[in-house]
């Protein structure tokens, strides 16, 4: 049993740092070749980018003042350690051990630039008329490979526990 569990969680923590290797590498490939501003169109809906976000989520805090640099550090830094603990008690959870491992991963790409740059690297910019009434010029706000990880955890975590709670009636 413990064998299993163990096999189960190092596939888990596998998944995350395949994630976190994506994310670095994308991040690192994004430092190498765009200056920063540098916006190069794919499609008429799609740019890649080089920006840097000091802030959380669609640039919360983005203004103010540093600070906010170690406090999503130490949140990032938490969440990794409970999400590990979290994995270990139920890494034979498939979809809810998955959501967890795309959490991890993309928190720890997230935490590495904030430790590293001062700020997390967003390299995906979309744009559609109809988001101009919500966002600027229509672009949702830029993100990377960490945040889309972070986003199919948490889209991932909602719906196992909206599956658990159906099988429970």
């Amino acid at each position: 049993m413990a064998k299993a569990s163990s096999r189960g969680m190092l596939t888990w923590l596998g998944l995350a740092f395949g994630i976190l290797l994506l994310d670095q590498i994308s991040k690192g490939l994004v430092l190498l070749f765009f200056r920063l501003g540098e916006v190069i169109p794919v499609t008429s809906f799609f740019n890649l980018a080089r920006v840097h976000n000091p802030g959380a989520a669609f640039s919360f805090l983005a203004q103010a003042g540093g600070w906010q640099r170690w406090l999503f550090t130490a949140i990032g830094i938490a969440a990794a350690v409970f999400i590990v603990w979290m994995l270990r008690a139920h890494a034979g959870q498939r979809l809810f051990a998955f959501s967890l491992s795309c959490l991890l991963g993309g928190a720890i790409g997230n935490v590495i630039d904030r430790l590293v740059h001062g700020h997390v690297i967003d390299m995906f910019d979309f744009h559609f008329r109809w988001l101009a009434p919500l966002f600027p010029g229509g672009h949702f706000p830029a993100f990377n490979v960490a945040d889309a990880a972070i986003t199919v955890g948490a889209v991932g975590l909602i719906v196992d526990e909206l599956l658990r709670v159906r099988r429970s009636r």
